[in-house]
């Protein structure tokens, strides 16, 4: 039998060993949720602000390509600026998993930044969907999903990905000028990802009226996220029955604002977190509490996660989720005994080579969502012939080339896995020829890949 806490270090953290001081039952997971987010300032990483004037460099650079296509000094200066802070982004991202004994908030973490999926569109924009999580998504992920979606929709990272910055109201001035028109990818994913979910009742004419009230929106290397009025499309706009108007920004922040709101939205959300930290088909009486309290807060996402960790279906023992890559690198570097400290200090070729390529061929490659609705996480996504045999590549290759002894095998289950390790896994180990074979067992175990 797992007991609570190896089962909130695997289903809601990163695995065991849990950091010290690490929270194990609901109120203090909660109550640390609710406090400072003591990793980020342990592991800084870039905002938007720190971004921007990489973005106007980038910008004068492409200007000066144009002038003359042979000097390429300044974007290239640009460019490489933009891969350090990119770097960065990930190494802080990896270590604050690794030792913030606050392993809920990283996982919530890593769950919204999917949902408000970015990529970027070339290499100066690596550096926007990390200033997304530092801008949108650690700031609120206790807050209101309101005010996280606000947040999230209108970064410039989301107005660049999903063509925001090149929709126009085809009745503007602009518009019309120049025979522009719209481009409903953002007012499509918000209806269809961010909010209501695939087949919650609205229509094609909510998402044309949706696209109507975001024109005008843009972002800027030298602004960020900003109103073009020219380029808005004119009169008042109706989504779900709700007709909004007004100047600027303000009408767009209502209805964002309204729809978080929405009970298919507490449904939609509800249900991903269910799916996402406990079953890939999950207990209904489960979406349902977390709905509910979602509604009941007005879209309080504490206590959404409170009715979450209340439910009993959230402790059953059985572990009926897959690891996505991520997870499952993640909780072996933990296991191995790695810091955010042995993180940071990686050469860079030793991230790509033992980390970062695995990880793609496991099938997610970072930073590269597949579309805006991220990676897909049930077992049969996860677990793939090719997944598979890149994991299993992983556990007998590469633990001997990140430490300096391996541990003994047996004692390596028990620290990996805890009550998880059972009696066959713990025979098998105990008669691996060597200690490279009886780690990688561990880590290609059926019990690793699960949480």
């Amino acid at each position: 039998m797992i007991d609570r806490p190896s089962l909130a270090a695997i289903r809601f953290g990163f695995g065991l060993p849990l950091p010290e001081g690490a929270p194990v039952e609901p109120a203090m997971m909660l109550a640390a949720l609710a406090g400072p987010d003591l990793a980020a300032f342990d592991f800084p990483a870039s905002g938007l602000a720190d971004v921007l004037p990489v973005l106007q460099a980038a910008q004068a650079g492409r200007m000066a390509m144009r002038a003359a296509p042979e000097d390429r000094a300044a974007y290239a200066a640009a460019a490489r600026e933009a891969a350090k802070i990119a770097d960065i982004a990930t190494r802080s991202q990896f270590a604050r998993a690794l030792d913030s004994p606050d392993g809920f908030r990283e996982r919530l973490v890593r769950f919204w930044a999917d949902h408000f999926t970015t990529k970027p569109r070339n290499r100066p924009e690596t550096t926007l969907p990390g200033a997304l999580i530092e801008d949108a998504i650690r700031p609120h992920v206790a807050g209101r999903f309101g005010d996280m979606l606000e947040a999230a929709v209108l970064h410039p990272a989301m107005l660049a990905y999903l063509d925001q910055v090149a929709s126009v109201g085809p009745g503007s001035r602009f518009g019309k000028r120049r025979g522009r028109g719209l481009n409903e990818n953002l007012a499509r994913e918000v209806l269809e990802l961010h909010t209501l979910g695939v087949g919650a009742g609205y229509g094609q004419t909510d998402v044309r009226e949706m696209a109507e009230l975001l024109t005008g929106l843009d972002a800027t290397a030298a602004e960020g996220a900003l109103f073009r009025r020219e380029r808005a499309e004119p009169g008042p706009e109706t989504v779900l029955g709700k007709t909004y108007s007004g100047e600027g920004m303000a009408p767009i922040r209502a209805a964002l604002q309204d729809l978080a709101q929405r009970p298919e939205t507490a449904l939609h959300l509800a249900r991903k977190l269910a799916v996402h930290f406990v079953a890939d088909d999950p207990d209904p009486d489960l979406v349902g509490a977390i709905a509910a309290a979602y509604r009941q807060s007005g879209g309080g996402l504490l206590a959404a996660y409170e009715a979450l960790l209340a439910h009993p279906a959230a402790w059953v023992q059985t572990l009926g989720k897959a690891r996505q890559p991520l997870d499952f690198t993640l909780a072996a570097l933990r296991a191995l005994g790695w810091r955010g400290r042995d993180v940071m200090a990686l050469g860079a070729r030793p991230l790509r080579r033992f980390i970062l390529r695995p990880m793609a061929v496991m099938g997610q490659e970072w930073g590269r969502p597949n579309g805006p609705d991220g990676w897909p996480e049930s077992l049969e996504s996860c677990i793939t012939p090719q997944g598979l045999g890149a994991r299993i590549a992983w556990a007998m290759e590469v633990p001997d080339r990140l430490v300096k002894t391996l541990p003994d095998p047996e004692d390596f289950a028990r620290t990996a896995l805890g009550p998880a390790a059972d009696a066959r896994l713990l025979w098998a180990v105990a008669r691996a020829e060597t200690r490279r074979e009886g780690v990688g067992l561990v880590l290609a175990s059926p019990a690793f890949n699960r949480r």
